[in-house]
């Protein structure tokens, strides 16, 4: 009974790899609902009907012009060859985590949600971009959806969303808006600003800012404890690292990189890049270019290792996957042939592939397929790290925090203490692979071209 536009987030397919939101390829009325929440669904079988008009009651065939989400599907409905046009599902079997079919909004020219004008039951989704499974989350809590700040495309409600202001509670909910408004009025009318919470102070007299909670929260509702499902998402990664370690012979190496060169060269360009690229210049590309160059020459790290068939492949491309950090869990896509990429592409490539991550909109192909691994455990303050590698790959190298140290710095004149910027890299690797010499050899290769090479001329110095 839900109305769809063409491109809306109709399903979430959730495989063992990642979660995808799967858009609408045609606008109409759903008709019928052939998959559930938690279904396995084969490739290729229609899972939804959209057609014209009402839902008939009590199922049937779609209606006359339906088109069978899915694809290629004999049943009624109208598959390729019939009335309706269709969809092949994802190109991995999975499971529907998520019926997103969202009415199209009241005011397609504002996608924001729409605010209540107290006649509507804003808490049934009219007028705001989500689906009816959040819909149901938010009214069993006795939440207005026009209360709820929407993160997916257009401002739409997703399940997360849902999730999180459920576990706030609705006075919460309720107060943000209201606590906004009456800011806005109050400087409307001239008054003072409301005074700012109070911070305490960092070395140096900088504002000392709290970081950020845990993704998960949990709501105990006065109980001593909770027992709730675990995540599809949370099991895969619980399953990848178990068999991770279960299946390879696993080690750390950790070395300190003088990183105040590249420091120096991002602090000249970052204002200009970001106006011209429309990015943000971290530290993070200059690190993936770096490993991208310093890879081709320690062939062993970019390759698979097959004990049972006793080979190794060893790969010419460089697939390069990040962590991304989501409120799923953590994820790791990969960037395609990164070694044709200078760190402007890889800038753009790893902004575009994390917001697409956090956003349900990479592919698994986008997720499989990865050579080795670089994951920026240094962007949350992490000073040294052990990554678990992610098989077939026999590397993975923790970028630490960036920070300012104290060190002992030699030249023509001696010895002497200088403030600089310092990293540790850590590299985990499978020892059935490569030896601890092999480790050694590419973190001293690695530090040599993030100290020594000249990275202006790919950011036009």
């Amino acid at each position: 009974g839900d109305t769809v536009e063409v491109d809306q987030p109709l399903v979430e397919i959730s495989t063992d790899k990642v979660d995808t939101e799967i858009p609408s390829p045609v606008a109409g009325t759903v008709q019928e609902l052939r998959g559930e929440v938690d279904d396995t669904i084969a490739v290729g079988e229609v899972i939804a009907v959209i057609g014209e008009g009402s839902a008939p009651s009590g199922g049937g065939d779609g209606g006359e012009g339906g088109s069978a989400v899915g694809g290629e599907a004999d049943g009624d409905g109208g598959g390729p060859g019939k009335d309706g046009d269709g969809v092949d599902a994802e190109e991995a079997t999975g499971s529907v985590a998520d019926e997103d079919t969202a009415p199209a909004p009241s005011a397609p020219s504002s996608p924001a949600p729409a605010a209540s004008s107290g006649s509507t039951d804003v808490s049934s989704g009219e007028g705001v971009l989500t689906s009816p499974l959040v819909r149901k989350l938010l009214r069993e809590a006795g939440i207005p959806a026009d209360q709820v700040q929407g993160t997916g495309p257009g401002g739409r409600i997703t399940r997360a969303d849902a999730e999180r202001a459920v576990e706030q509670g609705p006075q919460e909910q309720a107060a943000a808006p209201q606590q906004a408004a009456a800011g806005g009025q109050q400087a409307a009318a001239g008054g003072p600003p409301p005074p700012p919470a109070p911070t305490g102070t960092a070395p140096g007299g900088a504002a000392a800012q709290r970081p950020s909670p845990g993704t998960k929260q949990v709501d105990f509702g006065g109980d001593r404890q909770v027992t709730e499902p675990i995540s599809r998402v949370r099991r895969a990664i619980a399953n990848g690292m178990k068999n991770s370690l279960d299946t390879t012979a696993q080690l750390t190496a950790i070395v300190e990189i003088d990183m105040t060169a590249v420091m120096n060269v991002r602090a000249a360009v970052k204002d200009a890049f970001k106006a011209r690229e429309g990015v943000s210049l971290s530290p993070f590309p200059f690190i993936m270019r770096a490993v991208a160059m310093t890879l081709p020459r320690h062939p062993v790290l970019n390759s698979t290792f097959d004990i049972e068939s006793g080979e190794a492949t060893y790969k010419r491309y460089i697939n390069l996957g990040l962590a991304v950090d989501t409120d799923r869990g953590l994820l790791v896509p990969n960037i395609k042939d990164a070694q044709d990429l200078t760190i402007t592409g890889l800038a753009k490539a790893i902004a575009d592939l994390a917001k697409r991550t956090r956003d349900k909109q990479v592919k698994p192909d986008e997720i499989s397929g990865g050579t080795f691994t670089v994951t920026n455990t240094g962007s949350m303050g992490t000073l040294m790290d052990t990554p678990i590698l992610n098989p077939p790959e026999v590397g993975i190298l923790g970028a630490a925090a960036v920070e300012k140290r104290p060190v002992v710095v030699s030249d023509n004149f001696g010895d002497s203490i200088a403030i600089r910027w310092m990293m540790y890299a850590c590299l985990s690797y499978d020892h059935m692979a490569l030896d601890g010499a092999d480790a050694a050899r590419f973190l001293q290769d690695l530090k040599w071209v993030l100290e020594n090479h000249d990275f202006r001329s790919e950011l036009g110095l």
